[in-house]
C-alpha cells in the first residue's frame, strides 16, 4: 500500500540517506563546501538555492538567477537518485522521509525562482510536480 493510499500505484520512493552531506549541513559547514564535497547531494543544492533566493529578496537580480541555477541542479541530481531508486517518473516520493526532502525543496526553490523571474510555465510544472510527489509538500515548503 502506498502512502496515499492507492493501492494500485507505485510504492514511494524513499532515497537512501546521505549522511555525510547532511551531517556537513547540520554542523553549518559552508554549503558551498558540501555541494563541492558531496556533487550528487540534493539538499547540499537546495541550501544553495534557498540561500540565493533569500539574498535575492524576490526581485530579478544575480542572486535569484544563482538560487535557479542551484535549485537546478538539486532538481536534476535528485531525479537521477530517484530514478537509480526505481521511480519512473511519476509517484510518492513523501515528504516525510527526510532523504527525500533534499529534491523536494530543490523542486520548492525552483518554483520560487521561476515565479520570480516570470517563468510562469515552470512555476506551474514545479508545483504539478510537488503535488504528484506528495500533496502536502508545496505546504510543507510555503509555496500554498
Amino acid at each position: 500500500m502506498t502512502s496515499f493510499g492507492d493501492l494500485l500505484g507505485p510504492q514511494p520512493v524513499l532515497l537512501p540517506e546521505n549522511t555525510d552531506a547532511e551531517d556537513a549541513l547540520l554542523e553549518n559547514k559552508d554549503p558551498v563546501q558540501v555541494a563541492a564535497a558531496h556533487p550528487t547531494a540534493s539538499i547540499a543544492w537546495a541550501y544553495l538555492a534557498e540561500g540565493a533566493l533569500e539574498r535575492g529578496k524576490d526581485e530579478v537580480n544575480a542572486d535569484t538567477l544563482a538560487g535557479y541555477a542551484f535549485a537546478r541542479t538539486g532538481y536534476h541530481r535528485g531525479l537521477d537518485l530517484l530514478r537509480r531508486n526505481g521511480w519512473k517518473g511519476f509517484g510518492p516520493v513523501p515528504w516525510s522521509h527526510e532523504p527525500n526532502r533534499g529534491f523536494l525543496r530543490s523542486v520548492g526553490a525552483l518554483a520560487r525562482a521561476a515565479r520570480t523571474i516570470g517563468e510562469t510555465d515552470e512555476y506551474a510544472r514545479c508545483l504539478d510536480l510537488l503535488e504528484d510527489c506528495d500533496p502536502r509538500a508545496a505546504a510543507e515548503l510555503g509555496l500554498d
